[in-house]
This record gives C-alpha cells, structure tokens and sequence, in this order.
C-alpha cells in the first residue's frame, strides 16, 4: 500500500507542477487569442481520473484476468510430486524474498513460459506452463520461479500499472488538446465538437500511444534486469543462467496477453527493440555474467 500512496502522490505533485507551468507560460491566455476556450487546469485532472482508473481496475482484476485468458489451474491440493515440489518450492521462495505465499498455477502451454500477476506482493499468482516443466530441469524451473517470485517482491506488477496510468494520463490529455485546438483555431468551428476534433484526438491517441508504448517497454525491460538479478540471489546465479540458456534453446517467442506479457519470462526478439518487453537474452545472461 505504502507504494500506490507514494505513486499517487508523486503523480499529484506532476499534475500540480504541470498546472503551475501552464500558468507561469500563460498557455490558456495563448490558447484563448486562438479562440481555443479551454480549461487545462480541468482537463489535466479529467485526463488522470481516465488514465489511473483504468490500470488500476486492470490491477485489481489481474489475477482473475490471468486465470481465465490463460487457463490457470491453480494447485489448491497438490495432486502429484510435481505439483508438491511447485508448491514446495514457491513457498521456500517466497519466505526468502519475504512476501506472502503466492497461488501456485499451471496453464497448458507448449512454450516455456511462466509469469507473475496479483495487485499485491501479499495476493500474488506465480504460474508456470507445462512446457517449461517439460523443457526444463529442476534447477533451471527453481530459477524461473525464483525470477517470477522477486518481480512480485520488487512490486513490479504495481509499478507498471502505475506507469501506464501516468502515460495513458498524458496520452489522452495532449491528444484531446490538440484535437481541441485543430478543430477551433484550424476548422474554427466555435460551438461544441466539430468532426476534426473527433478524427484528430483519435489519430492522435494512436501516434501518442505509440511513442508512449515505447518508454513502458523500456521500463519493463529494467525490471527485467531486477528480476533476473534477485533470482540469481534466491536460487542461484548460475541455476538463473542456465534457465536463460534454456530459454534460447527451447523458446523462440512466447505470446502473454495483456498485462501478463510484462512478467513473462519470453525471450522475444522478433520485434523491434522499441517495443521489446523484455531484453535479448544474451544481454540478460551478460549482465548476471558480470554481476550487473
């Protein structure tokens, strides 16, 4: 909790610092002499009620959400001595990381995949895929876990959704702005919302969230960095590399949906590196190599 209130407030002090910018430049006596009467003390705060509401609605929902797109049998009884050595070993994990006991899952994957999602390090859900039990030995799953385990330590289901809030506030303030100002200072239409100011905020949206994209997965890929590293430390830092060695050997791609995609351990190099949640492989076994 202690970490959504210092992201709450850390946002506050940007809305408030934006607004005072506004008026120290005078923007709205600028955007009036165009005939743009718009108030951005108003729609700054509109922008983040819409930008933060929905990631954390899409926080609060994760595990669920998680649960029912990859069809995670949770492991409430474990059935077999795989499913014990799981629980078992999560639990150790988790102890040594110092967070609650996470819902251990399995979903039916043929790729070596797991993630990590829960709106909270306490209410957390740790899941493997059965090819990653299949593909890989004990060691090399322990270090998954162990990776998985630190991003819920490291609280980094929360950072991102928080991060994306901050960006969907920013994406949607100056798309709207400009839709705004297209439609009356170029199309001049002066009451209400003319068909410029729909077409131009949209495009907008799409070119902004672009750009936007690219600064989140930049952030995910650091996490990524953390997250290897504070597996290293729980299980071992060669057991870590060796499960990345068995990544590049097993899995070229691997496809989360949604917010899940951000904790996936998928070694995914086929997209650009713009839009790479996560870092090549090698340059993550590099940096555990160096001690990075």
């Amino acid at each position: 909790m202690m970490r959504i209130f210092l992201f709450l407030a850390t946002n506050v002090a940007i809305l408030v610092v934006i607004s005072i910018v506004f008026n120290v430049l005078g923007l709205s006596g600028v955007l009036d002499a165009q005939g743009v009467n718009l108030n951005l003390n108003a729609l700054l705060v509109m922008s983040a009620v819409i930008g933060m509401t929905g990631s954390f609605i899409s926080l609060l929902m994760s595990k669920w959400s998680a649960k029912n797109a990859m069809g995670v049998y949770v492991i409430e009884q474990p059935q077999n001595q795989t499913e014990r050595w799981l629980v078992d070993t999560v639990a150790r994990l988790a102890r040594q990381a110092n967070i609650g006991m996470p819902e251990v899952g399995m979903f039916r994957q043929p790729e070596a995949n797991a993630f990590a999602t829960g709106w909270n390090k306490n209410s957390a859900l740790v899941a493997v895929s059965t090819g990653l039990l299949e593909s890989m030995s004990a060691d090399e799953v322990e270090a998954v876990l162990g990776h998985e385990i630190s991003h819920v330590s490291n609280g980094d289901m929360v950072t991102m959704a928080l991060m994306q809030g901050v960006v969907n506030t920013f994406v949607y303030f100056f798309a709207t702005l400009i839709g705004y100002v297209v439609d009356r200072a170029v199309f001049k239409t002066e009451r209400g919302y003319g068909p410029a100011y729909y077409i131009v905020q949209i495009a907008a949206q799409i070119a902004l969230g672009i750009l936007a994209s690219m600064l989140v997965m930049w952030f995910s890929r650091r996490r990524e960095f953390r997250a290897d590293a504070g597996g290293a430390r729980l299980a071992g830092r060669q057991k870590m590399i060796g499960a990345l060695r068995a990544l590049q050997r097993t899995q070229e791609t691997a496809t989360l949906p949604g917010q899940m995609a951000a904790f996936g351990i998928n070694g995914d190099g086929s997209l650009t590196r713009l839009f790479m949640s996560h870092p090549p492989l090698e340059e993550r076994i590099a940096a555990l190599q160096n001690n990075r």
